[in-house]
C-alpha cells in the first residue's frame, strides 16, 4: 500500500505534460548522450553557419530579386542555447530493409540573433522557439562509405514555431510583406517543413535524390462523414433559452484540410459527404476531425477526434460510431476505407458513384529554352502593341520569371516561381485524384509572373500512361504556343486505387469491434452520457470462432462429478469448462436467440484457449477476505457457505477487455454477473465499479447503472480509459461488484471483487471470460 501511494504521489507531483515521452513510452529512448554532444559542438556549428550565411546565402538572396541587391547580414550569432532532443523512436521492423526511420522530439528555445539590412530597412530575428516531432529517414543504406546515401527531414504535423522579430515594425512595412501578419509568416515557414514537403540532403556524390524527395505515397484514405448525434448545444438566445447548433466538420491529414457543409439547427446532423486524402507516411500520419458550430461572429468548438491511420491501413475498412473527446457529449459516425495504390490496369474501371478510381502523381522537373516573352512566338503581333518607353523594352529583354499551373479536371495546382531563367528548375511533386483515366487529361501551362501571358502549354492525355505497363511516363514534352525548341521535363505516374478485402483472421482494431454502436462511453474531459443502441442483428449472429476454437473442443468435457445443479446459486463451474458451455448454462435461451448473447456480439472474437481458461480469476479465498480492512468488506459469516476452506463462490462477472489502438484507449465491456451471493434479506441492487490502478481518484472511477433486486444482473455497458498501450501494460484493473443500499443501512456494500494484471494479457487480441 505504501509503495502504491508513493507512486501515486510522485505521479501527481509531476504533471504528465512536464514529463518527456520516454517516461510514458518504453520504445522512445532517452538520448542524454546525444544532448551532451550537441551542447559541446554547438559553438562550432554556429561558426560554420555564420560562414555559410555570409558566403552562400547572402549572394543567393541578392540574385533573387532586384529589390534585394543591397541585402547584407550585419550580425549573425547562434547563441549559447542549443536544441534539445527529448526522445528518439527508431523504426526498423515495419519498413524497408534499406532504410532507417527516426522520430526525434525536438525542443529548441534559442537565443540566436541574426540581423540584416535591405536598402533602408533593418530587420532580423532575436530568439526562436520550435518544438515538434521531426522524422529523419536515412536511405538508401549502402555497402560502401559513407554507408548512407541521403538524409530526408520533415515534420509529421505542423510544429509549434515562435519567432521574436527584431525591428518587426520595420519588417512589416517592407513592400510585399506589409499585407502579412506575424502569425501568417510563421505559418508560412512552418508549412514548408511539413509533409508532403521534404528536405533531402545527399551524402554521396551523384546520388539521384528525386525518388527520395518524392516517394510514391503509401495510400489514400477515403473518409465517409456520415452523421453525428447528441452534440452539445452551443447557441443560446438572450443567454437563457437554449437553441440548436449549426454544426460543420473540419477534416485534416497533414497540411490538407477539407470543410463539410453546415447543417442548420440540428444536434443530430446527417452529412453523407465523402473526402479523400493522400497518405504519405505510415506510421505517423493521423486523421483529425474537429466539429464546430457556425456562428456569425466566432465559431464554437464542439469536440474532436483523432484516428491513427496505421490501424485503418491494417483493418482496411472501419465503419463505426466514435465518441468525441474534449467535450461533454456527442458521437460521430465515420466510415473509413484504406485504398492501396496498385499499377494494375484492370482495377481502373469507372466508379458508379463518381468517386476517384486512380491517383496521378506529377513530378515537375524543369523546362528548357523558354521564350523571353510571348511576342517571340506570337507571329509578329508585336507591332500591335505600342511600346511607350524604354522601361517596357528592358522588361521584355529580361529572362522570364516563370511558374507552372497544372490542371486535372476542376483541380488546379500552382508551382513555385523561378526568377529570371529561360531554363527554370522547379523540382516539385503534385498529386491529383482521377475519376476516369481513359478520358481525362493533364493540362500544363507555364506563365510569366510579370505578364499575364502564357510562355507555353502542353496537354497530356492520361490514356497515354495506360499504354505503358508500369503506367509511367518520364520524358520531355514539347510545348505548344512556344518556341519550336521549348520543352518541359516531367515524370507522370498513374496508380489505380484498390479497396482490399479485410483479412477475416484479423481482429478489428476499431473501437466498436466489440459492440455495434457505443453502449456507454466515458471520456477524459467529459462525454459520459449513457447511450443504448439496439444491437445490429446482422452483426450479432454468432460467428464461427476461428481456428483457435479447436483448442477449446479438445478440453475435457464436464464429467459426472462436475455436473452442476443449476438451481444452486452458490455453484461454480469447473475451471476447464468451455466458454460457450458456461454461457448456455447461464441462460438456456441463448441457443434459440443469439441476439441476446453478449458474447455473440463480438465480431470474430477468439475464444480463450486452455491457458486463459485456467487463469479464470475467481473471488479471493475467505481467509483473504477476512484479512481485508472492514471498510472494504463487512462480511457476516451467516451468509457464507464455506466449502471446506476451498475457493468461496461469491458469484462471477463476465468481462471483455481489449485495447483499441485506433482510439488509443483500453476498452472494458461489463457484460453481466451471475450467481451473486445475497448480502441481506431485502435482496441486492448490484452495480459494478472499475478503477485502473494505481489511479483511485474519484474522477477516474467508472461505474455501471444499478440493476434492481437481482443476483444475475445484465449490464452490457462499455467504458474507455484513454492511455497509451505501454502505460496500460503497467496497470491493474480493479473491478468490484457493489450493492447500492440506503444511506443509513447496515447491509454489506461489497459483493466481491476481481483484479486483473494487464501486463500478463494480449490486449490487442483482447479476451472475454467469466
Amino acid at each position: 500500500a505504501l509503495l502504491e501511494d508513493e507512486r501515486e504521489a510522485v505521479c501527481r507531483g509531476l504533471a504528465a505534460r512536464h514529463l518527456p515521452a520516454w517516461v510514458h513510452f518504453p520504445d522512445v529512448e532517452r538520448v542524454e548522450w546525444l544532448n551532451k554532444v550537441l551542447v559541446q559542438a554547438w559553438p562550432y556549428f554556429g561558426t560554420i553557419m555564420e560562414k555559410t550565411f555570409k558566403e552562400v546565402l547572402e549572394p543567393k538572396i541578392r540574385a533573387k530579386n532586384v529589390h534585394l541587391k543591397t541585402c547584407t547580414f550585419t550580425k549573425i550569432h547562434f547563441g549559447e542555447k542549443c536544441p534539445r532532443i527529448n526522445g528518439i523512436k527508431a523504426y526498423t521492423k515495419e519498413i524497408s530493409r534499406r532504410q532507417v526511420i527516426l522520430d526525434l522530439q525536438i525542443c529548441y528555445i534559442g537565443d540566436c540573433e541574426i540581423h540584416m539590412d535591405i536598402s533602408k530597412f533593418n530587420l532580423g530575428v532575436k530568439g526562436v522557439q520550435l518544438y515538434g516531432t521531426l522524422r529523419v529517414i536515412l536511405e538508401p543504406l549502402l555497402t560502401d562509405a559513407p554507408f548512407i546515401g541521403a538524409v530526408t527531414l520533415f515534420f509529421m504535423q505542423k510544429p509549434h514555431l515562435e519567432i521574436n522579430w527584431a525591428g518587426i515594425s520595420n519588417l512589416l512595412d517592407v513592400p510585399g510583406i506589409n499585407v502579412m501578419s506575424d502569425s501568417l509568416i510563421q505559418d508560412f515557414i512552418a508549412a514548408r517543413l511539413v509533409l508532403p514537403n521534404r528536405i533531402t540532403v545527399p551524402l554521396k556524390k551523384n546520388m539521384n535524390i528525386a525518388h527520395l524527395r518524392f516517394p510514391i505515397p503509401h495510400g489514400v484514405i477515403r473518409v465517409h462523414l456520415l452523421e453525428a448525434e447528441n452534440l452539445v448545444q452551443k447557441d443560446s438566445f438572450l443567454g437563457a433559452i437554449r437553441g440548436k447548433s449549426d454544426p460543420y466538420a473540419l477534416l485534416r491529414v497533414g497540411t490538407v484540410q477539407y470543410r463539410s457543409k453546415t447543417v442548420s439547427r440540428d444536434l443530430n446532423p446527417v452529412w453523407n459527404e465523402t473526402f479523400e486524402f493522400v497518405v504519405h507516411e505510415v506510421p505517423g500520419q493521423d486523421l483529425e476531425v474537429d466539429l464546430y458550430d457556425e456562428d456569425p461572429d466566432k465559431d464554437d468548438f464542439m469536440g474532436s477526434l483523432l484516428i491513427s491511420l496505421v490501424d485503418v491501413m491494417n483493418d482496411r475498412t472501419v465503419d463505426e460510431w466514435f465518441p468525441l473527446s474534449k467535450t461533454t457529449s456527442g458521437h460521430l459516425h465515420l466510415k473509413l476505407e484504406w485504398l492501396s495504390l496498385v499499377n494494375d490496369q484492370e482495377k481502373l474501371h469507372e466508379d458508379k458513384k463518381g468517386l476517384s478510381t486512380a491517383l496521378l502523381i506529377a513530378y515537375l522537373d524543369s523546362a528548357f529554352n523558354l521564350p523571353k516573352n510571348h511576342f517571340e512566338y506570337s507571329n509578329g503581333e508585336c507591332g500591335a502593341k505600342k511600346i511607350k518607353n524604354n522601361k517596357y523594352l528592358k522588361k521584355m529583354e529580361r529572362e522570364p520569371s516563370s511558374f507552372v499551373l497544372l490542371t486535372v479536371g476542376n483541380k488546379t495546382q500552382k508551382s513555385k516561381t523561378c526568377n529570371f531563367s529561360k531554363d527554370p528548375t522547379w523540382g516539385q511533386a503534385f498529386t491529383f485524384f482521377v475519376h476516369s483515366a481513359h478520358s481525362q487529361s493533364l493540362h500544363v501551362e507555364i506563365k510569366d509572373k510579370d505578364r499575364d501571358s502564357a510562355l507555353g502549354t502542353s496537354v497530356v492525355s492520361l490514356s497515354h500512361l495506360l499504354k505503358d505497363p508500369n503506367m509511367t511516363l518520364d520524358q520531355r514534352f514539347q510545348l505548344d504556343h512556344s518556341s519550336s525548341d521549348s520543352f518541359i521535363k516531367m515524370k507522370l505516374v498513374l496508380r489505380a486505387l484498390n479497396v482490399e478485402e479485410p483479412d477475416p483472421q484479423r481482429v478489428k482494431a476499431g473501437v466498436s469491434a466489440l459492440k455495434q454502436g457505443p453502449v456507454r462511453v466515458m471520456e477524459k474531459g467529459g462525454n459520459d452520457q449513457k447511450v443504448a443502441f439496439p444491437p445490429n442483428p446482422e452483426v450479432s449472429k454468432v460467428t464461427p470462432m476461428g481456428k483457435d476454437s479447436a483448442a477449446l473442443e479438445s478440453l475435457p468435457k464436464k464429467g459426472s462429478k462436475e455436473d452442476l445443479d443449476t438451481n444452486d446459486s452458490s455453484a461454480v463451474p469447473s475451471e476447464t469448462t468451455g466458454l460457450n458451455e458456461m454461457e448456455h448454462e447461464q441462460n438456456p435461451e441463448h441457443e434459440q436467440n443469439p441476439e441476446h448473447d453478449p458474447l455473440s456480439a463480438l465480431h470474430t472474437r477468439v475464444a480463450p484457449t486452455l491457458s486463459v481458461v485456467e487463469e479464470l480469476r475467481l473471488a479471493p479465498s475467505v481467509a483473504s477476505l477476512g484479512s481485508l480492512p472492514s471498510s472494504c468488506f463487512e462480511l457476516s459469516s451467516s451468509n457464507l457457505d464455506l466449502h471446506n476452506g476451498t475457493e468461496m463462490p461469491l458469484g462471477e462477472i463476465q468481462l471483455t477487455v481489449r485495447y483499441a489502438s485506433v482510439r488509443q484507449s483500453l476498452v472494458v465491456l461489463v457484460n453481466g454477473c451471475r450467481n451473486l451471493v445475497p448480502s441481506s434479506n431485502r435482496g441486492v441492487d448490484p452495480y459494478v465499479r472499475i478503477y485502473l490502478l494505481p489511479d483511485r481518484r474519484w474522477t477516474s472511477r467508472k461505474k455501471t447503472s444499478v440493476k434492481k433486486k437481482t443476483l444475475n444482473p445484465q449490464y452490457d455497458e462499455k467504458f474507455e480509459f484513454f492511455e497509451s498501450l505501454e502505460e496500460v501494460k503497467k496497470r491493474t484493473l480493479d473491478i468490484a461488484v457493489k450493492n447500492s443500499r440506503p444511506f443509513i443501512s447496515q447491509d454489506r456494500k461489497e459483493l466481491g471483487k476481481v483484479r486483473i494484471d494487464l501486463s500478463q494479457e494480449d490486449l490487442i487480441k483482447g479476451f472475454a471470460q467469466w
